[in-house]
């Protein structure tokens, strides 16, 4: 190909919306015709199910697609296991993450980043609210809607204190995401043609 066709050729390349980088498509922002909804309020587990709801699910694969790391999968508790959990009602997401790997904590903060970012039109904690996103625990912090995504320090119910409690309880070596009830059945506008 000679010199000008060439730069022809990479001009339109660049100037195209469809045109595929590294084999990705560019990315196109989301545009919503609504403002996002009310922070979520706390909304207990009151039912049991056999599956994860549509919104669930559909979260956990869109963070597969766009973080790095450990896998995020909407998981299930079993119906007769102790306590109050959205795991046992199908609106908890579960992201195996390790805080102790620099990697990880920077792949958990580019993703908080991301949804608590204030949207074009000054909207604060717009995709976290979109999203129905209640609350969020990781690596000994909580991170709930009704305190407008406060960080605050936690600490499992069933630990008496930090160092004797595990990893697991501590959220060290995984990213909890609760889902409102909108959220988890996939209602609220961030869902709108994902569900």
């Amino acid at each position: 190909m000679s010199g000008g066709r060439w730069r022809l050729a990479a001009v339109a390349l660049l100037i195209s919306p469809l045109t595929l980088l590294a084999g990705q498509p560019l990315a196109q922002a989301v545009v919503y015709d609504t403002p996002p909804e009310d922070y979520a309020s706390y909304q207990p587990q009151t039912t049991c199910r056999k599956h994860p709801m549509p919104g669930t699910k559909a979260l956990a694969a869109w963070i597969n697609r766009k973080f790095s790391g450990g896998t995020a999968a909407a998981t299930m508790s079993p119906c007769n296991s102790g306590g109050t959990s959205e795991h046992k009602d199908g609106r908890a997401i579960d992201w195996m993450m390790d805080a102790t790997k620099a990697t990880d904590r920077d792949e958990v903060a580019r993703f908080f980043d991301k949804l608590f970012a204030t949207d074009a039109d000054g909207n604060p904690h717009a995709l976290a609210r979109r999203m129905g996103i209640m609350y969020l625990i990781w690596n000994d912090h909580i991170y709930a809607s009704y305190r407008h995504f406060e960080s605050r320090d936690y600490l499992n119910s069933a630990c008496p204190s930090l160092d004797k409690c595990s990893k697991t309880l501590r959220h060290r070596d995984h990213v909890h995401i609760s889902l409102s009830r909108p959220g988890g059945r996939g209602d609220t506008s961030w869902y709108a043609g994902r569900v």
